[in-house]
């Protein structure tokens, strides 16, 4: 099969390859993300097998970290969870307070009275996400540090865990131990689906990036340790980036440092509720992983054999862009032609186009549900296989938002490649309980 004569059958093969590739990429991604799932339950090197406790007279100091604006909805239960709810004694919570306008401020001051142990550092002029941590960093007393956003909590025994990881002898060049995220709310259809989603992007994807291929794309923003030597290694946060958990995976592994996905710790975050807030959440989510990948695919192109599990996250994320020009492309040549059918009144090949999708269609959701059951069966010990019935809801629409977003964040995300970019962050629209 030839898609396009160019008349030089070595560039003709090649662009069949090429096609074929994107037109399976989605199919072939989920069956790789299947298999592995096989490969971190039996070849993961530093998967935790067991726990160390951890006498409270030798508990290292942690700082947990929450970057903050606007937040006043849910900041005071962030805090009091973290104060009274967590296993771990040797800790303090700071409170890089990003020019918040609303009660947040007022909030953080009568908690400061009432906990000798939370310290808020005030910055008048919101700057974005990743400004108010590195600024935190310095005012920092722990050598751990764990970032928590205000509307996340981690599981009680989340710290001394995440200790284990970092007192481990082979732990010396780990820079950050990521968890595993659970969804708080799932009240209504958009938090159930996206229970199922982060279980798919947690279960499987992580799962795999770290034992296939020896590094991980992004950390859990949300709730990820990190040891403060390595950030500032590294120069701290890029702040002109629209996903900081992104960029500073990369750039620590780009300096030889170990990122780490701890599946077996968990921990809570509220998801967005309404379709709007979904989709300007994966709008940045989107914008910053084409960022991340503008900024290295040169530094990956010029060392390609220097690290393969590099190379290969670069590819796979080479092709999601490719893919979604091509998703968007054949998209309209079909919609197109199958009007063009439709007009001629030509039943045959109506039926054949529809026919043929139908069956494209139906095998990305085998493969999409392959990875999803997987997912569900191996994370949280099988806990939430009931919400696999929301699957294909995931399937169906998720793929859908992530074409649209990728697509309409690339013009920005050049943009900010180019100097353009800010960090300037948005409080996501909250919700009193």
């Amino acid at each position: 099969m030839t898609i396009i004569d160019t008349g030089i059958p070595l560039l003709n093969t090649i662009i069949t390859f090429l096609f074929v590739i994107l037109l399976t990429y989605p199919i072939l991604g989920g069956f790789a993300w299947f298999v592995g799932a096989f490969c971190y339950t039996f070849l993961f090197k530093y998967r935790q097998k067991g726990w160390t406790d951890i006498p409270t007279e030798i508990e290292p100091l942690i700082t947990i970290m929450i970057p903050a604006h606007n937040e006043e909805i849910v900041i005071e239960d962030t805090i009091e969870y973290l104060m009274n709810k967590l296993n771990y004694t040797n800790y303090e919570i700071l409170v890089t307070d990003d020019g918040s306008t609303d009660s947040t401020p007022e909030i953080l001051a009568r908690l400061m009275g009432k906990y000798d142990n939370l310290r808020v550092v005030r910055i008048e002029k919101n700057k974005g996400k990743a400004h108010a941590f590195n600024i935190g960093v310095h005012f920092a007393k722990g050598e751990l540090i764990l970032s928590n956003d205000a509307d996340t909590v981690p599981e009680p025994d989340a710290l001394w865990k995440y200790v284990n990881y970092f007192i481990n002898p082979e732990s010396r060049n780990i820079a950050a131990v990521t968890s595993n995220m659970d969804v708080q709310n799932r009240s209504t259809l958009v938090g159930k689906s996206q229970t199922v989603e982060f279980s798919s992007i947690v279960g499987i994807i992580k799962r795999t990036q770290a034992s296939a291929f020896g590094i991980i794309y992004a950390y859990s923003g949300a709730n990820t340790m990190y040891r403060k030597d390595a950030l500032i290694d590294v120069g701290l946060f890029r702040q002109d980036r629209a996903t900081e958990d992104i960029s500073i995976a990369w750039d620590h592994q780009f300096e030889g440092w170990l990122s780490i996905f701890a599946a077996d710790i968990i921990f809570f975050m509220e998801v967005p509720e309404t379709m709007n807030m979904l989709y300007k959440q994966r709008k940045r989510w989107a914008k910053g992983g084409t960022e991340v990948w503008l900024t290295n695919f040169r530094r990956v192109v010029a060392h390609p054999f220097k690290n393969i599990g590099r190379t290969s996250l670069c590819i796979d994320q080479t092709l999601s862009i490719f893919w979604t020009c091509f998703f968007w492309i054949s998209s309209l040549f079909f919609i197109l032609k199958l009007s063009y059918h439709i007009y001629l009144g030509d039943k045959q090949q109506i039926l054949f186009m529809v026919a043929v999708a139908f069956v494209f269609v139906c095998f990305e959701m085998l493969a999409g549900a392959l990875q999803l059951l997987a997912a569900l069966a191996i994370d949280d010990k099988g806990k939430k296989m009931k919400y696999f019935l929301f699957a294909p809801l995931y399937l169906l629409f998720y793929w859908m938002m992530n074409a649209i977003t990728i697509l309409m964040t690339f013009i920005p995300a050049v943009k900010t490649i180019l100097g353009f970019g800010t960090g300037v962050w948005v409080s996501p629209e909250r919700r009193k309980k």
